[in-house]
């Protein structure tokens, strides 16, 4: 049987399009880590790494928490979207009282826009052959 995790370490998992994040957060010093790599070494372009850890920044949290991110699944724009919603729901964990702030920044609904089907007979979801009338 394994052991709980220690009382200060919260968890959450986050999910966009195909990406599913696990976070754990715990008191800290504001580190954050993604797959092991650096978060702005991982998040290359300032806008995701800004995305992902949106949720810190709407609860003023930003330099007190460290946070542990596995990653995996879509590309970087899912995966910085599931890392925030991971963040947002193991702050809600850590203390109830953030809840409303959170929700009122829109960080804990999960957004449920997914890639729609090819159908057959279609190049795409939408896209049709051209059209000859002869």
């Amino acid at each position: 049987m394994s052991t709980p995790p220690p009382a200060n370490v919260f968890t959450g998992t986050g999910r966009r399009k195909t990406s599913t994040a696990r976070v754990r957060i715990t008191d800290g010093s504001g580190k954050l880590v993604v797959n092991g790599r650096e978060f702005d070494e991982y998040f290359s372009h300032d806008n995701f790494s800004k995305q992902a850890y949106a949720p810190l920044l709407t609860v003023d949290l930003r330099e007190k928490i460290d946070v542990t991110v596995n990653v995996s699944g879509g590309g970087v724009s899912g995966q910085a979207g599931a890392v925030a919603h991971g963040i947002a729901r193991a702050l809600q964990k850590m203390k109830a009282e953030l809840r409303p702030a959170l929700k009122k920044a829109g960080h804990i609904r999960r957004d449920p826009r997914e890639k729609e089907r090819k159908k057959a007979g279609q190049p795409g979801a939408r896209k049709r052959f051209q059209f000859s009338k002869r």
